[in-house]
């Protein structure tokens, strides 16, 4: 009997696309909306919450409340109706963003991997939705929950599973669930851990209240860190081949933030700041990398600053508390605001110009966005919405 073709790689396997940098490659669309505007596929109601989406070839997956139950739903990406639900009779409820799970769930090789805001990781069968095994990590590192719950998307590399309970990272064994290793306190993290390989080393890195800490996943071993107080919630970003940009925040916005440049000598790792920028200051919003510039809010207003010197470039335009994705291709970040428009605005660092602007959902809206080929999936707490994009011509 022959074997059976491999499955097809996710097309969004998680949290802000295939390298956790919200960078959307091999697709160009038609920026002139007046003349090609978004055409909705379909909208139906969705469950408190602020996770995104994870999409392979015809599913959707993401995490939303109904009552008193934590759910981990697929949905039919052509027509959005229910295809299963996981439900764990469990709830958050914090006063400043409400109910509901924070993270996003992770595809990888047919399985879901989902982490809840009360600190369960469930993985299930993507096609099914059956439970293959679940734990609690907040229980496995004697994590508390934290003030705005559990906010980690989970990465998968090769056969662990590693979570961010809260500023402390575990690895799972992928197959049967048991507790592989457990990383240090770093205080307290909304941030997720993050994949990226410097000097041919792969290392998962994570942001939290006393700076940022790599560790080998496969064990946990820490490889390196660097101080910088305060915490995170949002992403790191790579530049080239061994620097580093990070972030760091207050209870009451972003600090700005950081360029690092990490080296190996040896066994022996060096950890160098660059620059320290004020002129972008992130705080739960995550930024973009493009052509030796960072894109992003500094508080409810975008800019653009040089990654070179860390100088802002511009600062225009007010979105709210909202998030984007960078169309990589060309130029052109898709944004979505806090009160569920969207808008196009030029990926450039001579000025600010946004190209088009139209509504799109109802609420507010801290979810990021998710464009895969040509349909843009959107969500907050009330709502979720398809809607096509016109591909600009070759």
């Amino acid at each position: 009997m022959p074997e059976a073709a491999p499955a097809a790689p996710p097309r969004w396997p998680g949290f802000r696309g295939p390298e956790r940098d919200g960078a959307v490659r091999g697709v160009r669309i038609e920026t002139d909306w007046s003349a090609f505007p978004p055409t909705e596929l379909w909208r139906r109601p969705i469950g408190p919450g602020w996770s995104s989406f994870a999409v392979d070839m015809e599913r959707l997956y993401t995490q939303e409340q109904r009552g008193d139950e934590e759910i981990v739903a697929s949905y039919s990406l052509a027509t959005g109706e229910p295809v299963w639900m996981h439900r764990d009779a469990t709830r958050f409820w914090e006063s400043n963003a409400g109910p509901g799970p924070r993270a996003t769930p992770t595809l990888h090789d047919g399985r879901v991997y989902a982490f809840g805001a009360t600190g369960l990781l469930n993985v299930l069968d993507a096609e099914t939705g059956a439970l293959i095994w679940q734990r609690s990590a907040a229980s496995d590192t004697d994590t508390p929950v934290p003030d705005w719950g559990f906010s980690s998307s989970p990465v998968v590399v090769d056969d662990v599973v590693v979570v961010a309970a809260g500023g402390r990272l575990a690895g799972y064994d992928r197959e049967s669930g048991s507790v592989r290793w457990r990383g240090p306190d770093g205080g307290f993290s909304y941030s997720s851990p993050h994949l990226l390989t410097i000097d041919g080393v792969e290392q998962v890195l994570l942001l939290a209240a006393s700076g940022a800490t790599s560790v080998a996943p496969a064990d946990g071993t820490v490889l390196w860190r660097h101080v910088w107080a305060g915490g995170a919630i949002v992403q790191p970003a790579v530049v080239g081949s061994g620097d580093i940009v990070i972030n760091a925040i207050t209870f009451t916005g972003g600090l700005g933030l950081r360029r690092l440049a990490v080296s190996r000598e040896g066994q022996d790792w060096m950890v160098e700041e660059r620059w320290t920028s004020r002129g972008l200051k992130p705080y739960f919003n995550d930024f973009v990398l493009h052509d030796g510039h960072a894109y992003g809010f500094d508080g409810s207003i975008l800019a653009s600053i040089d990654l070179s010197d860390g100088a802002r470039d511009w600062k225009g335009g007010r979105y709210g508390s909202g998030q984007l994705v960078l169309l990589a291709d060309q130029e052109v970040l898709l944004v979505l605001s806090e009160e569920g428009d969207l808008a196009l605005v030029e990926a450039a660092p001579d000025r600010f110009r946004e190209i088009a602007r139209v509504p799109g959902i109802e609420g507010k809206t801290w979810n990021h966005p998710v464009l895969v080929d040509d349909v843009l999936l959107v969500r907050n707490g009330e709502e979720m919405a398809a809607f096509r994009l016109s591909l600009a011509a070759r």
